[in-house]
């Protein structure tokens, strides 16, 4: 058969498959009662393998209740956008709800996370100290010499195992979707890693590391005295999004700013206050709020996601909600101009 037939039959070939490869790629909900399914299911049970981990208090029970409860929501009545929220922080059904409503898969996954106040305590702690610990618990692989995280119990495959039992528990969700063919990884490039303080810097670690759809970092990341926030990003630096309150500790000690100028978020636009502000805020990164927390720093902590110390308007109606939902959905290829890096933000703050 002569050459240039060949070549012409694998192109058409090519451009018949094209048509089927995209269909395949379509989320499309077949749920004769749509709904919102909210689900949960102990990790321990989804995979044997999981262990305990006392040395770090991480463990299963605790006072006789379950400690390692997973969440998941999605809502079959809205279009999905096929993109699934990995959430690294204690379960928020406000915020939940949320993110179902636009349209998001979202996950709370259990995981050994909580080593930050057990490890890293030597005086001045070294510069990659509590970064290649997130890492670790983050992967499951050996990147700290201060913990032991086998695979199963790290953030990844705990992700990984949770999405399997999902899609076989709630076929209506279409969880399969963010499975790769062979069912051992996730499709990372539809993920949106997010967290708040200790979770949002988990978050913003891992995207260091892993390529990632986008990053949403709530009152974080901080870190302070650690240097892996300048290391090379496999996930571009334009999908990273931060929100704080300008009376969060983190903020007034230049721990946050610190981190989302190392990333490189100045690159994107400038601090923008959102309370003198509309969506979609210059398409910066970086947002913050003043809105009155009457001078409680703890509260600006929590402040800005929603919950009790979020901020509300005369109605009871939450200030932020055009906040949250650009944080999320926002397209990442819209970006602000760059600014030059703030010259009142101690970048340097092991010497200062």
């Amino acid at each position: 058969m002569p050459q240039k037939f060949l070549c012409l039959l694998m192109l058409l070939s090519l451009i018949a498959c094209a048509p089927l490869q995209a269909a395949e790629r379509t989320l499309r909900y077949r749920d004769r009662t749509p709904q919102e399914y909210k689900l949960t299911a102990r990790a321990s049970k989804i995979d044997p393998r999981t262990k305990e981990h006392p040395e770090i208090d991480y463990v299963f029970e605790a006072k006789g209740k379950p400690q390692d409860l997973e969440h998941a929501v999605v809502d079959t009545r809205v279009k999905p956008r096929g993109k699934l929220v990995i959430w690294l922080m204690g379960y928020n059904s406000q915020l939940f709800d949320r993110l179902s409503s636009y349209g998001l898969h979202a996950i709370q996954v259990h995981y050994a996370n909580r080593w930050f106040s057990k490890v890293c305590r030597e005086n001045p702690v070294g510069e990659t100290c509590r970064g290649n610990v997130r890492l670790e618990a983050a992967t499951g692989e050996d990147y700290s010499d201060q913990v032991s995280i086998p695979q199963p119990d790290g953030m990844k495959e705990r992700a990984l195992q949770f999405v399997k039992w999902l899609a076989k528990e709630n076929p209506q969700g279409q969880w399969d979707y963010y499975l790769t063919p062979d069912g051992k990884d996730l499709r990372w490039e539809d993920v949106i890693m997010a967290g708040s303080s200790h979770g949002s810097t988990t978050a913003a670690r891992f995207a260091k590391h892993q390529k990632v759809g986008r990053v949403v970092m709530f009152c974080g990341p901080r870190d302070q005295l650690q240097n892996w926030q300048t290391l090379p990003s496999a996930t571009p630096t334009n999908r990273y999004f931060g929100f704080s309150h300008v009376l969060d500790g983190g903020w007034t000690a230049d721990h946050y700013c610190r981190s989302w100028e190392l990333i490189g978020l100045n690159e994107y636009g400038p601090i923008v206050n959102v309370d003198k502000a509309k969506p979609p805020y210059g398409n910066t990164r970086r947002l913050i709020t003043d809105f009155d927390v009457k001078n409680n720093a703890r509260r600006a902590h929590s402040s800005v996601v929603p919950g009790g110390s979020a901020g509300k308007d005369g109605k009871g109606q939450y200030i932020h909600e055009a906040v949250w939902k650009y944080l999320f959905i926002q397209p990442i290829e819209k970006t602000g101009k760059p600014v030059p890096l703030d010259p009142g933000c101690e970048k340097n703050q092991r010497d200062s």
